[in-house]
């Protein structure tokens, strides 16, 4: 089974940004070419016009979507390879926020990679920050209000949790530095307009920097003049050596890192697998994760989440997902490494691997507790007399079904 630890950076770059490269190319499908599978197959389903064949072929279900959708229901993905990337000395970022995907609301993604020594500056944020490493190493560092220092290393399969306010870096170490994923609790979270320590001591007139640290004026004239924001720098020193530096008998106790890497599943089937991470597990946490593993063939089963909305993000595998959204619509989606989706809140769903490889993927709430609601445990739990009367599933049928939710089908 493919982990978090095996996705290969390069792999994942490469198939994310393969429909935005088809299109600036202008790669289209000869004019005779048409769209056929085996559910649209008759002659008012196909299209003998020019078409970005790439483009489709990664969106099969919305080029050609199944015969239940219906109506009108906002787009719920967005590319990684969509977003711009700003690149610095020491790496680059980009983000999918509500500005991106407006359906968004709640929750935004940065994705990010540090060269080894390049440092995501010295900052903090409004919003809570949660993190998943995805490739490599970090240290990272971060001081709370009561003047408690952590510092500690990361590695693949790792999480952290900073709170809001908090200040904080991210550093990449050897041999090739890091890449990671920050998931914010707003969705209108933007991670170029932060508040970073040189920007901030850079509007900050010298005579009150002089007084401010009882030093002459003259010491602060190197500082930047513009904000580092992410920027190539020098390994760092040893981690017991700038645990001792920074904390000085101040140490903070509660952890702000969650060894996921460690984890044991929450729930193992032949279908896949699933990790858990809410305040439960993780006690500073005000975000609640789930990594989910579907093998070939694996179905996320029919669910809705009472509690928060849902945001997605792809780390490895092919699937698909359809969105109910009431009132008779709904909509079928494709999703690949690297791409974000997005549910609101009791939007009932399922994601299929329709790959040939292990599906490996997040779901991400503005909560402090997982909550769900299986479809399956619902009408299990459900006098069968009563559900019979509105499915015609039969009795029998309905017996067979789990008191307990699957999660994950096949059993």
């Amino acid at each position: 089974m493919k982990s978090i630890h095996e996705v290969s950076r390069r792999r994942l770059l490469e198939l994310s940004s393969a429909s935005l490269a088809a299109a600036g190319l202008g790669m289209v499908a000869d004019a005779a070419q048409t769209q056929s599978t085996a559910t649209h197959d008759t002659p008012n389903e196909t299209d003998p016009g020019r078409q970005n064949m790439p483009l489709a072929q990664e969106n099969a279900d919305s080029e050609w979507p199944p015969k239940t959708d219906n109506g009108s229901v906002k787009p719920f993905k967005y590319p990684f390879s969509f977003s711009r990337k700003r690149i610095e000395s020491g790496g680059w970022t980009r983000q999918v926020t509500v500005r991106e995907l407006p359906v968004s609301t709640e929750i935004a993604g940065v994705e990010m990679r540090l060269t080894a020594g390049g440092v995501r500056e010295l900052h903090w944020h409004v919003e809570a920050e949660w993190a998943i490493l995805l490739n490599g190493n970090a240290r990272i560092t971060a001081v709370n209000a009561q003047g408690q220092a952590f510092v500690s290393d990361v590695g693949e399969g790792d999480l952290w949790l900073f709170p809001p306010g908090v200040p904080h870096s991210i550093q990449g170490l050897g041999p090739d530095g890091c890449r990671f994923l920050l998931v914010f609790d707003d969705g209108k979270f933007d991670e170029f307009h932060t508040f970073l320590l040189t920007d901030w001591l850079a509007h900050t007139p010298k005579d009150v920097l002089a007084k401010n640290f009882a030093v002459p004026e003259s010491t602060f004239e190197n500082i930047p003049k513009r904000e580092l924001f992410i920027f190539q720098s020098e390994l760092p020193a040893p981690l017991t050596e700038e645990q001792k530096q920074a904390s000085e008998g101040t140490e903070l106790t509660n952890s702000y890192v969650f060894r996921a890497s460690k984890m044991p599943a929450t729930k193992t089937t032949p279908g896949g697998h699933v990790k858990i991470i809410d305040s439960k597990t993780f006690s500073v946490t005000p975000i609640t994760a789930a990594i989910v593993t579907l093998k070939p063939g694996g179905l996320r089963e029919l669910h809705w989440h009472p509690n928060a909305d849902e945001w997605q993000y792809y780390i490895t595998g092919k699937a698909r997902m359809t969105v109910f959204a009431a009132g008779s619509t709904a909509r079928t989606m494709d999703f690949q490494e690297g791409d974000v989706g997005y549910i609101p809140i009791s939007q009932p769903h399922y994601i299929e691997n329709t790959g040939e490889s292990d599906v490996v993927f997040l779901e991400m709430f503005k909560a402090r507790e997982y909550q769900d609601i299986s479809l399956a445990e619902w009408l299990a739990h459900t006098p069968h007399l009563l559900v019979d009367a509105h499915l015609k599933f039969g009795q029998q049928m309905l017996a067979s079904i789990p008191k307990q939710e699957v999660v994950i089908r096949p059993l």
